[in-house]
């Protein structure tokens, strides 16, 4: 039992550091000029979006990126803040201005990545996601080169092949139905052979069949599969930990594998007696590097470091353009005459004696519209982080049409909430609705991010716009897309159909949860 000199201790001891963080509470709160948004006891990051709104003990609903404009409304602001209290005194934006975001995004040094996030993608080392400075510039001299005007028309051609494999091998010109419980078991796949192909330079097949886990290899089919769907594993389950569970070993023996793979791929064209002229991200990743000598002597990037950028553009690549065909086929599906107008365009452009080739992108306007709109409801990632490098103000304008200055005190975490952005009334009329035409002609572009901005934009875009354009034109010429009927939903109204059919949570990035849809062959 403690001595009453012991808890008189004790106690000093709990009110100074209580008084200490109360007074460092209020001059936060002073800093930033007690501008509109929470004041809250608790916020963790990554977990206080899971927790109920409780006034003044968590945020709850209201941090979430699913809250769309509807905080930045009850706020008053396109930018409101959070201040907290434990586990530390932490003050975080919430920005949903476009003039804001573009400011931020234009200027890196003011506002860098926070670093510290991204350290889960280092499961092979330093990468160009996962890095800053002098780094980052330096994976970005070698990556850039590859996506190159090459690699844009293979990715194309891939895909359609893909595709048509699909529509004429697997399901058959003569069934006339396919149905799916998960629109996800026709996407990911399809976007798991492009990055394979225009990634890898591996052709992969929906006919090959997955090989059964082995103690010593895996197929490469097997092994891309297994690591882009095991990456939370990978992350959270400890390497003493995966022989507890059997999916906690094929995980861990994919990413084994997919090292060994890179390696060998590696080797093999470098060491190749007669250069083959290869458009893949990897072989072009090669020639740049090998290209480029450091001050040593050395190629500019090790091998580990290009194996970690090879591995980023197939985590970043493969499910994020997935999860896109996926809900772009989901909207077209609820919207009927949308996906009719899209048919129609491609019924225009591509005569039915030939294949959709490279040169056609320029007259499908409209499937690019369908991209971007799809991109707006659901960008693949609704938060993009940033940090405040020093003192520094923002501009946004509040709900009477006033423009406000908001302190940015050195230290705070900035959340680029897209979804706030993307939903914005002041910038998007009926941001609610699917309305691609909205992307025909002018269109408010500083309002649109979702592949961020500025240098730190994604390298991948074009890539990824291309296999979405790819994709949808080949099934939307074969196939109308319908959601798939269910007897426990017949009286349903429309919009709650929507709601049950577009449902998605916040994985790696926004993910559906369950898009059930027919494809019906077309006459």
């Amino acid at each position: 039992m403690m001595n009453s000199s012991a808890v008189i201790l004790l106690g000093v001891i709990i009110g100074i550091w209580t008084t200490q963080r109360i007074v460092a509470f209020r001059n936060a709160v002073r800093g930033i000029k007690n501008h509109t948004g929470l004041r809250v006891l608790l916020d963790i990051p990554g977990l206080s979006i899971y927790m109920p709104r409780i006034p003044y003990v968590t945020g709850g609903k209201d941090g979430r990126w699913d809250a769309k404009w509807g905080a930045f409304e009850r706020f008053g602001a396109g930018i409101f803040a959070s201040v907290s209290l434990l586990p530390k005194v932490r003050v975080t934006f919430s920005i949903a201005d476009a003039s804001a975001i573009k400011e931020i995004l234009s200027s890196r040094h003011r506002f860098p990545k926070p670093i510290d996030q991204y350290r889960l993608l280092r499961i092979f080392g330093d990468n160009i996601v996962a890095s800053e400075g002098d780094d980052w510039k330096r994976y970005r001299k070698i990556c850039g080169p590859s996506f190159s005007e090459r690699n844009n028309k293979l990715v194309w051609d891939e895909t359609v092949r893909i595709v048509r494999e699909l529509v004429e091998g697997v399901w058959g010109v003569e069934r006339r139905e396919v149905g799916v419980e998960h629109a996800m078991e026709v996407a990911m796949p399809l976007a798991l052979f492009t990055i394979g192909s225009a990634g890898f330079g591996r052709r992969m097949s929906w006919t090959e069949e997955f090989t059964p886990s082995s103690k010593t290899r895996l197929s490469f089919k097997d092994t891309l599969h297994y690591v882009s769907e095991g990456f939370m594993t990978k992350i959270i389950v400890p390497r003493w930990a995966v022989s507890f569970h059997k999916s906690f070993s094929q995980v861990s023996l994919a990413y084994d594998e997919l090292k060994r793979y890179m390696y060998e791929m590696i080797e093999q064209r470098r060491t190749a007696v007669t250069k083959e002229e290869r458009y893949d991200l990897l072989s072009s990743l090669l020639d740049a590097n090998d290209n480029e000598v450091s001050p040593n002597g050395e190629p500019a990037l090790t091998d580990e470091e290009l194996l970690s950028n090879i591995y980023i553009f197939l985590i970043a690549g493969h499910e994020t353009t997935a999860h896109t065909l996926c809900f772009a086929w989901g909207l077209l599906a609820l919207y009927q005459d949308e996906q009719e107008r899209a048919y129609q365009e491609i019924k225009n452009a591509i005569p039915d004696d030939r294949n959709p080739s490279y040169q056609d992108i320029a007259s499908l306007k409209y499937i690019e519209a369908i991209l971007n709109e799809t991109l707006r409801l659901y960008p693949a990632a609704p938060i993009i982080p940033k940090l405040s490098a020093e003192d520094t103000t923002l501009t946004t304008t509040n709900n009477a049409g006033e423009k406000v200055t908001v302190p940015i005190p050195a230290g705070s975490i900035i959340n680029l909430h897209l979804y706030g952005l993307h939903y914005n009334p002041n910038h998007w009329e009926d941001p609610e609705v699917f309305r691609p035409s909205r992307f025909l002609g002018d269109w408010p572009r500083d309002s649109f991010v979702p592949f961020s901005g500025g240098v730190r934009s994604c390298l991948g875009r074009r890539f990824a716009e291309l296999e979405f354009m790819a994709a949808t034109v080949v099934i939307l010429r074969n196939y109308k897309i319908s959601v798939k009927e269910d007897s426990k939903f017949a009286g349903e109204t429309f919009e709650e159909r929507k709601a049950r059919v577009m449902r998605c949570k916040l994985g790696i990035s926004l993910t559906p949860v369950r898009m059930p849809l027919v494809f019906t062959r077309r006459n």
